[in-house]
């Protein structure tokens, strides 16, 4: 799988990458195995270069929220790895993944000005994407905010067929729902009136978006 426009490691250039995989080791996770956990302190990160992961955290009920789902290039830790801080999110496989994991990062940074500052612009990215989903959450409502991350998934991992957009869904719809900030009956009944439109048809843990303009209108 190539790594997504805008991840880390698409900044990087060629002899960066080289220098990252040297300063790491590949390692692999099966499908639901935790790679991080929220409340672990430690100075190491993941470079993802197959497969996708869900980033959440649990309310004091007990409630997961995800937070965000990333896939091949993105960076992941590196808030803990930097400040020293205890993990803010547990980030669990979707699928089965591999990447670099790099002990110590702090010191790569030192002896790659470069990447130091491209990772500030990264953290930005993140810091608009977190105030952009809590703008979301006080003014959509939960259909609007389903088809947000519908359309989300189907800009970053969508495949067109003659029917649509093909989306191959990581996520359950109790982790939707997480994603959402909305219950799980919720989010099902969402489900229903955006195929009652004919904006998507769903399946097994997929979705086709058979009008993508439509689900845009519906997300505004």
């Amino acid at each position: 799988m190539d790594a997504e426009p805008g991840e880390f490691l698409t900044m990087l250039t060629a002899e960066e990458v080289e220098d990252l995989r040297s300063a790491g080791r590949l390692r692999r996770w099966d499908r639901g195995t935790t790679i991080m956990t929220e409340g672990d302190t430690s100075d190491w990160v993941l470079v993802l270069l197959d497969g996708r992961v869900k980033c959440s955290s649990h309310t004091s009920s007990g409630t997961e929220v995800v937070l965000a789902v990333r896939g091949p290039g993105a960076l992941l830790g590196e808030l803990s790895a930097i400040d020293g801080s205890p993990r803010s999110t547990t980030v669990t496989a979707l699928e089965p993944i591999s990447g670099i994991v790099v002990r110590d990062f702090i010191s790569f940074l030192e002896s790659h000005g470069r990447i130091a500052v491209l990772l500030m612009r990264l953290i930005s990215g993140k810091l608009r994407d977190s105030d952009r989903k809590r703008i979301e959450y006080g003014a959509f409502d939960t259909t609007g905010r389903v088809a947000t991350r519908l359309l989300e998934l189907a800009d970053r991992y969508g495949e067109k067929t003659n029917s649509g957009v093909r989306v191959a869904l990581p996520l359950s719809q109790d982790e939707l729902a997480g994603w959402t900030g909305a219950s799980r009956e919720a989010v099902s009944k969402a489900l229903r009136t955006l195929r009652d439109r004919g904006l998507i048809e769903t399946g097994r843990r997929r979705v086709v978006i058979h009008d993508l303009e439509g689900l845009r209108k519906r997300a505004r």
